[in-house]
């Protein structure tokens, strides 16, 4: 047996594998597609990174908080659905089909009779999600930047509270002396209409902050803008009187001590919420929370009722793993404000190392539903490895005939797509009959039986093409770009050339994965 002879051998079983491979690839793709199995599994992946493990992911918490974060505009929006009738009508049949049967499957936790895996009611969902969207998704759900606004709303009230006890004890020493010095009462009396109208500025400032009018930043500017006006005013009519001046001395140094550097201001009246803060306000039972709530006068709103929900119905475990993640982040943060970032970010990286790993279970289930229909696709196409190989190997014609059908794929297909090589496959198969299938012909060279002689199908001996569908079914299972890239090959051997390209074969396994998607 010269190389040569091997080599048309090995082109023709390759040849053979590399057609049933490509309608493996077609029906893998179709049902993925029509049973949205990379969706399912994102969901489900999803589920299990805010439980933290597979055991606790079927959890009614669990599976309400994802849905949550499904139904929010930004998952939404990512989910593109086919519109028009004739777009629409095979989505919707596949739809009837998976409503049948969750209608009288048991519903998961958490979830109504019926509902599909993307709760509300929703029948499709992404295939994938970026990291950053579900970082800010997850935040929203949780209410995060809802409660660290109410939680600063509440400290700048209490800054805004301390600040003005601060100046008007300061000013207070001033009626002891009015007694004995009208010029005194006079000033003290309009000292005290100025802070009223300082008063009334600072909860001007600070409504301005809660409508959103204004920064934290430009707020406390604002503050010391009017305690400026205050101070001015105090200087300007003050009669030459040495206890106001060491009135206005004082003043000064609590302006320069309060308002001199904003962000220290922000900083030590803890203003701005820290990481750690951050996550104490999602757990009811802390102080954090305690004073948020203490800061929500209208208890009956629909925001609150909302609230108390979204952190009543939450899993210990996103807490948990919140925690985790505000600890590990708080290492590299330099400033409060540079907290939520931080957090999304650590938040975004473990979405992303869940990804991967979600992703390798993906592959081996997929490779595992290959297999399963690549030995359906060997047994319905009778494709015994074993009996190719004899086919093959004494029949010259027949494989003359594929190994140069084989040798004008590859040509043709050096930089082409998927689409281009499954055509020209189509082509060659209206030329060519391979060495397959359950006709009269392959049955007599199979099992030496032949339909029209009457004689009794020999299903005993169908046992023996059992071994030989197993290796097909295994091999197609390898997949078009596997057999298609040994193909260019084998066939650059027996022509004694340069190796192909490997652009055809990174074109189709970029094809295939779009399809899964």
């Amino acid at each position: 047996m010269n190389l040569p002879f091997t080599l048309d051998v090995a082109i023709g079983l390759i040849f053979i594998y590399l057609i049933l491979s490509l309608l493996a690839s077609e029906i893998q793709e179709l049902i993925a597609t029509v049973f949205q199995w990379r969706a399912e599994h994102l969901k489900k992946s999803i589920e299990i990174l805010l439980a933290g493990d597979v055991q606790n992911a079927e959890e009614a918490k669990v599976i309400q908080l994802a849905n949550k974060i499904y139904a929010n505009p930004l998952i939404k929006n990512i989910n593109q659905e086919a519109k028009g009738l004739f777009a629409t009508l095979p989505r919707k049949l596949t739809w009837a089909i998976g409503s049948m049967y969750r209608s009288i499957k048991k519903p998961r936790p958490g979830m109504k009779q019926g509902e599909s895996i993307f709760g509300d009611h929703k029948h499709s969902g992404p295939s994938y999600i970026p990291a950053d969207i579900f970082a800010t998704t997850l935040v929203e759900t949780l209410q995060i930047p809802f409660l660290v606004e109410k939680l600063t709303e509440s400290r700048l009230e209490k800054f805004k509270i301390e600040r003005l006890s601060e100046i008007k004890n300061i000013i207070l020493v001033l009626p002891k002396e009015t007694e004995t010095d009208e010029n005194l009462t006079y000033f003290f009396k309009n000292m005290h209409d100025e802070f009223e109208n300082l008063d009334t500025e600072f909860k001007k400032i600070i409504e301005n902050f809660k409508q959103k009018k204004a920064s934290l930043k430009t707020s406390l500017n604002r503050m010391a803008e009017s305690f400026d006006r205050y101070l001015e005013t105090f200087q300007m009519q003050m009669p030459d009187n040495e206890l106001c001046a060491k009135t206005c001395r004082r003043l000064k140094f609590l302006r320069k001590d309060i308002f001199d550097d904003i962000e220290q201001a922000i900083s030590l009246g803890e203003l701005r919420p820290n990481i750690n803060e951050v996550v104490e306000a999602v757990k009811m039972s802390s102080a954090i929370y305690q004073e948020i709530e203490a800061s929500i006068k209208d208890k009956d709103s629909e925001t609150f009722k909302g609230i108390q929900q979204a952190i009543e119905t939450l899993p210990p475990s996103v807490v948990k793993n919140l925690e985790v993640l505000a600890k590990r982040a708080q290492t590299r943060v330099k400033t409060a404000e540079e907290g939520m970032n931080a957090l999304r970010l650590e938040i975004e990286n473990t979405f992303n190392s869940s990804m991967e790993r979600a992703s390798g279970v993906y592959k081996r289930n997929a490779k595992g539903v290959a297999i399963l229909i690549g030995l359906a696709i060997a047994t319905a196409a009778n494709a015994d490895a074993f009996h190719m190989v004899n086919r093959l190997s004494k029949d010259s014609a027949l494989r003359d005939t594929i190994t140069n059908s084989a040798g004008e794929i590859v040509i043709k297909n050096q930089n082409q797509t998927i689409d281009a090589l499954k055509s020209d496959a189509d082509r060659v198969l209206t030329d060519i009959a391979l060495p397959i299938g359950w006709t009269d012909v392959n049955l007599n060279q199979q099992l030496h039986w032949k339909r029209a002689s009457n004689q009794a199908f020999p299903t005993i001996k169908i046992i023996t093409l059992i071994p030989g569908w197993i290796v097909s079914g295994i091999a197609i299972a390898m997949g078009a770009p596997f057999w298609f890239d040994l193909l260019s090959k084998v066939v650059n051997v027996r022509n004694a050339g340069t190796r192909p390209a490997s652009n055809t074969r990174n074109s189709v396994n970029n094809q295939e994965n779009e399809g899964s998607s």
